[in-house]
Formats: C-alpha cells, sequence, structure tokens
C-alpha cells in the first residue's frame, strides 16, 4: 500500500511535490469481529494535516475541507470519490468499501490548525468526499471533537452525510449553531426500498435520513435534502420523483436541491458492472447517455431540475439552497417584571 506517496489531500488530486500526508511507520491496520464490521479494515493513521484546500477547477462551493475518513462503507455503488482510494494503490471497488482508512489524530490536529495565525476562520465543509458519518463513526467518534474544534473557535461549518449518527452529535451542532454558521445537508435521492438496498447497501434507509432532517428541524436546525443521485431510468420517473419530493416536504426539509448521477472514473467501471449485474437491459442506455464523459447530457439535468423544482413549489418547500448556514439565536432576555416605583439610592 503506497502510504509513504499519499499527498495532502487536495480534492482527489496528489502532487509529487507535496510532503507525505503520513508514513507506512504510522499505520496500524485493525480487523473488529462484530457482525457490522465483518470484512472491514481499517488503518488507523496520525495524519499531518487536515484542513485540506480545494482545487480551483473544483465545481464545489467550498474552498476548504476536513475529511477524517478515506474508502466508506456506505458502499453506494455510484460514490465519485472511489478513484481516490487508487492513490493507496487500493481498487476503486470493494476496497473502496472495505479498507477504510482513519485519522486518528484528526480533532487535535483540527484544534491546532484552527489556532493557527495562519488561519482565518474560512467556512470548513465535511461529508464532501467521503461520509464523515460512517460506520466507523461509531467506534472511532472522531467528529465530536472536530465540531467541538470548530464551535470553540467559533468556525462555519457545513457537514453533507447520508448517516443517522449525526443525531448523537445533536447538542454539539445546536451549541455549534449558536456561535457561528452551520449548515446541514442529508442525502436522499430516491425513496424506493428496493432500489436502495442495492445501490446503497450500508446506508441507512432513505425514511431513517428524512428522520435525521425532521429531528434537527424540531431542535432548530435547518437542513436541507441534496436529493442525489436521481439515477437515470432507475429513480427518474415522474411518479418516482414526486413521492421523493413529498417525503422530504413531509420531513421539514428546508430546501431541496437534485443533482442527476455523473460517473467519475473508478466510479464508472463499478456502477457499470453493477448496472451489468442487476439491470443489465439498461447498459446500453447508459453507454449512450454518458457518452460525452461523466456528466448526463444537459437537456436530461435540466428536465430532472424543473420537475423537481416543480414538485418543490407544489409541496411548499422553499428555494434550492440545500446546506445554507443557520444560526440558532440565543433567546432573547426576558422584560422585566413591573413593580412599584421605588426611591433610587446611591448605594
Amino acid at each position: 500500500m503506497r502510504w509513504e506517496n499519499l499527498t495532502v489531500e487536495s480534492g482527489g488530486h496528489s502532487r509529487a511535490a507535496d510532503a507525505a500526508l503520513f508514513g507506512a511507520d504510522a499505520v496500524v491496520s485493525r480487523t473488529f469481529d462484530t457482525p457490522e464490521f465483518r470484512g472491514i479494515t481499517f488503518h488507523e493513521v496520525r495524519a499531518r494535516s487536515i484542513i485540506n484546500r480545494v482545487p480551483g477547477v473544483s465545481r464545489m462551493p467550498f474552498e476548504w475541507t476536513v475529511n477524517p475518513y478515506r474508502g466508506c462503507s456506505h458502499a453506494c455503488v455510484y460514490c465519485f470519490a472511489r478513484k481516490t482510494h487508487t492513490y493507496l494503490d487500493l481498487d476503486s471497488g470493494l476496497d473502496f468499501d472495505s479498507q477504510i482508512v482513519v485519522k486518528v489524530n484528526a480533532p487535535e490536529l483540527l484544534r491546532r490548525q484552527l489556532g493557527s495565525h495562519r488561519w482565518q476562520g474560512e467556512h470548513i465543509a465535511m461529508g464532501t468526499n467521503v461520509d464523515c458519518y460512517q460506520r466507523a463513526e461509531g467506534r472511532y467518534r472522531l467528529m465530536p471533537g472536530i465540531l467541538s474544534a470548530l464551535r470553540d473557535h467559533a468556525n462555519p461549518f457545513s457537514i453533507l452525510t447520508k448517516g443517522t449518527l449525526i443525531l448523537r452529535d445533536l447538542d454539539l451542532l445546536v451549541q455549534s449553531a449558536q456561535v457561528t454558521d452551520v449548515g446541514i445537508s442529508v442525502s436522499v435521492g430516491f425513496t424506493d426500498t428496493e432500489l436502495w438496498r442495492t445501490v446503497e447497501p450500508g446506508t441507512p434507509a432513505p425514511e431513517r435520513r428524512l428522520d435525521v432532517v425532521r429531528t434537527l428541524a424540531e431542535h432548530g436546525i435547518g437542513c436541507g435534502v441534496l436529493m442525489a443521485p436521481v439515477i437515470p431510468f432507475l429513480s427518474d420517473r415522474p411518479a418516482q420523483l414526486r413521492a421523493t419530493v413529498r417525503a422530504i416536504a413531509a420531513s421539514g426539509a428546508t430546501s431541496v436541491t437534485p443533482l442527476v448521477l455523473h460517473l467519475r472514473p473508478g466510479a464508472r467501471e463499478w456502477f457499470m458492472a453493477w448496472l451489468g449485474q442487476h439491470h443489465p437491459y439498461l447498459v446500453r442506455r447508459y453507454e449512450r447517455l454518458y457518452a460525452g464523459g461523466a456528466y448526463a447530457p444537459k437537456w436530461y439535468q435540466r428536465r430532472i431540475t424543473r420537475q423537481v423544482h416543480e414538485l418543490a413549489q407544489e409541496y411548499g418547500i422553499g428555494p434550492t439552497r440545500a446546506g445554507m448556514p443557520r444560526r440558532i439565536r440565543p433567546p432573547e432576555a426576558p422584560e422585566p417584571a413591573v413593580s412599584e416605583p421605588t426611591q433610587l439610592t446611591l448605594i
């Protein structure tokens, strides 16, 4: 495994000139004989950097990220981050799902970097590469320390997740929202349970994720839904889109933002293999639809976006601004009780 050559993460692009993120002598590999972790190997590392700059050419609307894990046991067959595992001489298929890198010193390292005079307090996005609330987080508990550091430095942040484990840290999220801008988005691309079981086998069910949205709203934290991915020919029928948007609206989401499936190298090969096994009649249609590259044609993306926007308006969901930061305002001081006039004194 090429630990020595792993460079500081920058949106999945490594540069030989960068210093190694960690060395081979810093890696401890573990397995746990419990049902939820069976077949998974965890590689514990001590990272040298945890705040990563997003490349300027990226489409992402943020500049800095924190990723305490690499690889993801959610095992979503379409995950765009799969190719990043090849930088470790691991494959982008089964290895991505089962060989999980854990940056065990992420909380202390983040606190140190946030306290540096060079850090200017910019927004930090989490869950943008792999899910920071995947199953490994239940054992390693990195996010409470990460959230505490962000709260203590009043540093704005956002989280995108499919994991219900985020509710474990509800108190920290509420505390953070009282001192800085916090944006939470939950990813729910569809509500079809049969499709979910095969395409996102390691994730909580869609309805459980919408329960997260509902709970956050009850505690004053607005939560948007990233309706992603909309999977061509499998979750894009009008009735399916309507059912998904209706469920999102019922959860109390502040917004819904559709995103059509994109198939970057690494993800494309794994997804197409899955498609050939489960829906072989669609292989040729996908080859034609994605003949131009990783993204579906603009006409298709516009059609899906228009349909979802119309449904969102029908069900009363606000503008599509998923993950917009929300700050909980502290309670106003109560008005002083009115009492009978008293003589003021100097002592």
